[in-house]
């Protein structure tokens, strides 16, 4: 109780002021958790109003075409996030009526809804005793208690779920789950920790025992990948380029890109000159081309990091399927395409 009050303490004079707070309407707070994920606040917040002012209510949301709201997203990454929240969005406004959800059991069934969102979602809205555990979380506990778990793991997911329902204020559920959360991005930072101004210092394991900077305890990721893409930027005299929609699951789905080749290797002028460059929409066109970047972008995801080029290719005519460059603009792209489009002069 005293580990929950002293929490709730420092949250009353400490918290900041956030738009879903101020809130318990469970479509903004969805929202929001969504938003959250893999994304610190302050790169969110914009994105979150942005969101709320197209799409105010969840039928909004879910009559709006699915480019739209990837194009929205974009620049946040894990675009799986926001074809989920499109679907979710369709599956409660029009197979439950609008009706969010509004207990655990059943909003950890939506697409895209974990155990973390879930219990967000039934604690803040609906006031129900269910208890987040998220990076935040995980890292103030594993620091207070001394836990050395690795977070990561199945063991761990048990143990500090577990520990978090033992601690949780059953009264004040939603103030206690946010206090923990906000004491874990603000003060009980992941580098940096304000130790020294902490209301739970004298009790902390970690800062007992110098274990500030080890704890949590992370299992390695896997072996990020690295890959070599070669997208083919194509224009025409009548200022015309070609792009295609990445249909595949994996990164970028349903997102636009220029034609991509994949090599072993990063590739100079002369071996990309050897390459079989007949792409459908270049079989038997006369073209010219030109290397944009001599040096690769390197673009980084979570398992895999991306050498990038970005071949110009010059041609007479594209055929039909081709769109106006100066409707790129309103296609949805991976931020490495919108980085190259703003950079690029296309006239």
């Amino acid at each position: 109780m005293e580990f929950s009050n002293t929490l709730i303490n420092w949250y009353s004079n400490n918290n900041r002021s956030l738009p879903w707070r101020e809130t318990i309407n469970p479509y903004h707070i969805w929202l929001s958790e969504i938003i959250l994920q893999q994304t610190q606040v302050k790169q969110g917040l914009p994105y979150y109003n942005a969101f709320i002012k197209q799409y105010p209510t969840v039928f909004d949301l879910a009559n709006a075409y699915e480019e739209e709201v990837l194009k929205l997203w974009q620049g946040l990454g894990y675009y799986s996030r926001a074809r989920n929240l499109h679907a979710t969005a369709k599956h409660i406004a029009f197979s439950l009526k609008g009706d969010f959800p509004n207990n655990y059991k059943d909003l950890i069934k939506l697409k895209g809804v974990g155990d973390y969102t879930a219990s967000a979602i039934a604690s803040i809205a609906f006031n129900e005793v269910a208890a987040v555990v998220d990076g935040n979380v995980y890292r103030v506990l594993a620091r207070y208690f001394g836990i050395d778990t690795p977070i990561n793991s199945t063991a761990g997911i048990k143990e500090f779920k577990k520990m978090a329902t033992s601690l949780i204020d059953s009264k004040q559920p939603a103030i206690f789950n946010q206090s923990i959360m906000e004491f874990g991005a603000i003060q009980c930072k992941p580098k940096n920790p304000s130790c020294m101004v902490c209301p739970l210092s004298q009790s902390c394991v970690a800062l007992e025992k110098n274990l500030i900077n080890t704890l949590p305890v992370k299992i390695k990721k896997t072996k990020v990948k690295i890959k070599y893409f070669n997208f083919l930027v194509c224009i025409d005299k009548s200022k015309n380029t070609f792009i295609e929609k990445r249909t595949s699951k994996g990164i970028w789905q349903n997102l636009y890109q220029f034609p991509l080749i994949e090599s072993k290797k990063s590739l100079s002028s002369d071996e990309f000159h050897l390459l079989d460059l007949n792409h459908s929409f270049l079989k038997d066109l006369k073209f010219e081309y030109s290397l944009y970047n001599i040096k690769d972008k390197v673009h980084k995801l979570s398992h895999q990091h991306l050498h990038t080029k970005f071949w110009i290719i010059e041609i007479n005519q594209l055929p039909e399927a081709s769109v106006p460059i100066k409707e790129l603009k309103n296609y949805p792209v991976p931020i490495l395409i919108d980085n190259f489009i703003k950079a690029f002069n296309f006239s």
